[in-house]
């Protein structure tokens, strides 16, 4: 597999919403050690709305059109700051595909530096803050490593990118968290998990799954 389609695009956005679906009350107990333990509740309710999206009549005409519906129906459902955040993620990555019916890994590389540039305006956060950005951009550096070195294997690019941000997981335990609810605990937050990176891990794991079971061997 060397490029994705508008219906493998769909395919692992449906993925990641049942993640989402599926973890909500676990993303939500993450969130309740530091936080207001209600991440997974507004991550989930985003995705619905997406998912409702997807089952109507959304706009497929194009990569980036679809993709700028979705972070349009997730930024008004979730919300938070994770309403803003990922659906500013969406709507970047979608600008940066506008007309396109097909994307590789080059162009995923462009739309996920667009994503998280969003990202970081939106939450006003950096790498190394402890939040999402902190598997999200060493993913999306796994996936520019691939882009170069083996830009036809877009399944073993998503299996290394899910890698390094579930390394992520643990990686970042022992920092304090600086943005966000959880940054108010200061260092009584070293030692605990980031729900945001182990939802960004898990839903990295998911799509390289479901990208190598239509993947023909």
């Amino acid at each position: 597999m060397n490029s994705l389609s508008l219906e493998t695009v769909e395919s692992c956005l449906r993925t990641v919403a049942k993640v989402s679906f599926d973890n909500e009350k676990y993303f939500c107990d993450l969130d309740g050690e530091m936080g207001d333990a209600d991440f997974g509740k507004t991550l989930a309710d985003g995705f619905r709305a997406v998912q409702r999206q997807l089952d109507g009549e959304i706009d497929r005409s194009s990569i980036g059109t679809f993709l700028m519906k979705v972070g349009s129906a997730f930024a008004g459902s979730a919300g938070g700051t994770t309403g803003p955040m990922w659906g500013t993620a969406f709507l970047r990555a979608g600008v940066n595909s506008k007309e396109k019916q097909t994307i590789n890994l080059s162009d995923l590389v462009v739309m996920g530096r667009a994503a998280v540039a969003g990202m970081m305006a939106r939450g006003n956060a950096v790498q190394g803050d402890k939040t999402l950005l902190d598997a999200l951009i060493p993913a999306i550096d796994k996936l520019d490593e691939y882009a170069h070195t083996a830009p036809g294997d877009v399944v073993a690019a998503f299996e290394s990118a899910a890698s390094v941000a579930e390394a992520a997981i643990e990686g970042t335990r022992q920092w304090a968290a600086k943005r966000g609810r959880q940054s108010y605990a200061g260092d009584r937050t070293i030692g605990t998990l980031d729900p945001g990176i182990v939802a960004v891990a898990i839903m990295l794991r998911a799509v390289a799954l479901n990208l190598a079971s239509q993947s023909p061997h």
